[in-house]
This record gives structure tokens, sequence and C-alpha cells, in this order.
């Protein structure tokens, strides 16, 4: 039982009439620490509810709705969430590590080093969501949205599926968007394997390879992603003056190049075209 003697007595009188499959209202229950793994909390209302620290494994939170609720390293682990409700709830370093949170609402929700591991995000809707230094490895996000915040301790190492964005990118105290093929790009060069369906079929999206001794102006080489549905085709323009297969942005989401890219324009990609064709001609 919870510490707070207004919390036990309310749990306690909730536990007497399970029978009767009444569901839990917690609301404004300072539940904090207590454990309640395994229970059947199906339709419960945490509304203005601590459960920080509290222990939620295996527990069964089917439709569950909760606003300004504080799980604050709650221990998840295995919980079902599907169809929850999630509202300005803080999940600062809450454990969710295979729980099922198929179909379910968050918004507004502090996930801020939570640990998403080998979820199943399937259908999620996540809206304004921080997921700075959480841990979404090996978690399933197929149709799932994902308009979060992300930095660079996200981990998202075998996160799979396909999600819509927009993303945004923290990086120090700038905040930068990410949509479409630039956020596919971003998590798949970190161990993902995910595609954003924000870009829709025929989308082709340009790149210039950048350095000290290349600026944007005049790029050291540029290579387009061209997206068919669900499938892509990576091409970059080479000195036979014609667009030709690569595998130069696949090396990059596997890790397995440090070169620079930007993404450019269609008329800055004619542009270098219409000099590298010219070069060749002068020589």
């Amino acid at each position: 039982m919870p510490a707070d003697p207004t919390a036990a007595a309310a749990l306690a009188a909730w536990c007497e009439t399970t029978v009767t499959d009444t569901t839990l209202d917690a609301s404004q229950l300072d539940l904090s620490g207590v454990d309640l793994s395994g229970a059947d909390l199906a339709l419960a209302t945490l509304f203005d509810t601590n459960l920080t620290d509290a222990k939620l494994v295996e527990a069964d939170l089917y439709r569950a709705q909760s606003a300004d609720a504080v799980l604050d390293n709650a221990d998840l682990t295995g919980a079902s969430l599907v169809k929850a409700c999630l509202g300005d709830t803080r999940l600062r370093g809450a454990v969710l590590a295979r729980a099922d949170l198929r179909s379910a609402d968050l918004w507004n929700v502090d996930a801020r080093a939570a640990s998403f591991r080998h979820a199943t995000l399937d259908g999620a809707a996540f809206g304004d969501v921080s997921l700075l230094g959480a841990d979404l490895t090996g978690a399933s996000a197929h149709d799932a949205t994902l308009d979060v915040e992300l930095d660079d301790s996200t981990v998202v190492t075998g996160l799979s599926g396909e999600i819509r964005g927009p993303a945004r990118l923290s990086e120090g105290d700038a905040i930068r968007e990410l949509a479409g093929l630039e956020l596919e790009l971003w998590l798949n060069s970190r161990g993902a394997s995910v595609t954003v369906l924000n870009s829709p079929p025929g989308t082709v999206t340009y790149y210039a390879r950048v350095d000290d001794e290349f600026p944007r102006e005049r790029p050291a080489g540029i290579v387009r992603r061209r997206r068919d549905g669900t499938t892509f085709r990576d091409e970059a323009f080479t000195r036979h003056l014609r667009w030709e297969p690569t595998e130069y942005l696949r090396r990059y989401e596997l890790g397995h190049n440090d070169d620079d890219h930007i993404e450019i324009t269609e008329e800055e990609t004619a542009r270098f075209i219409t000099r590298i064709r010219a070069e060749q001609r002068d020589k």
C-alpha cells in the first residue's frame, strides 16, 4: 500500500470492490512507490495522480486515462497501455520496456530518459512528446505518428516501422525540424530501420557532398533519392555526366560513411550539373 493514508484507504476500498469490475479512480491520489504489478487497471482514471517510482510491471492499463499525472521512474515493464490516453503526463526515466502501447494517444508528454526498449508502438500517436535521452531500442512503430523532440542522446537502434513526423531535433540552444526523408535519414543513420510516410510517392530529394574545401556553392558531388511508394532509389551524378546508382546514402545510414552532406534544392542541383558539363566540355 502507498505511504499516504488517504491514498492507501482509497486503494484498499477499490481492492474490495474489484469483484464487481469497478474501475480505479486514482485522481489526485499520491500513489508514489506503490506496487500494482499485474493489476487490472483497465479504464483507470489517473488525473493529477502521483505514481512516482510506482511498480506497474505487466499491469493492464487498457484505455486508462491520465492528465497531469506523474510517473517519473515508474516501472511499466511489459505493461499494456493499449488505447491509453496520456495527456500532460510526466514519464521521466520511466521504464516501458516491452510495453504494449498500440493505438495509445500521448500528447504533451515529458518522457525524457524513458525506456521504450522493444516496446510496441504500432498505431500510437505521439504529439509533442519529449524523447530527449530516451531509449527506443528495438521498438516497433508501424503506422505510428512520432511528433516528438529528439537529440543525439536519443537511442533508436533497431527502431522499425512506417512512421509519420515531423520531429524536432534539439541541438544545444537550437531546435531544427525534421520531416520526410530528412527525418528518415537521421533515424536510419543511427541504427533505425524506418520509412517516414510524410514524403509522397514521386518525391525526389537532392543532397550536396560538402566539406571545408567544397562548400555548398561548389560541392564535391551531388546525390539524389527518388521515392516510389515505400521503395526508393539512390543515384549520384557521375563523371559520366549522368545519374547512376550509388550506395552513398545507405552507407551513411549504416554508419560506414562519415562524409558530410546537406539537402539542396532542385535549382541548385541544376546549376551544379550545368557547371560540371561546361567544365567537361572545356577540357
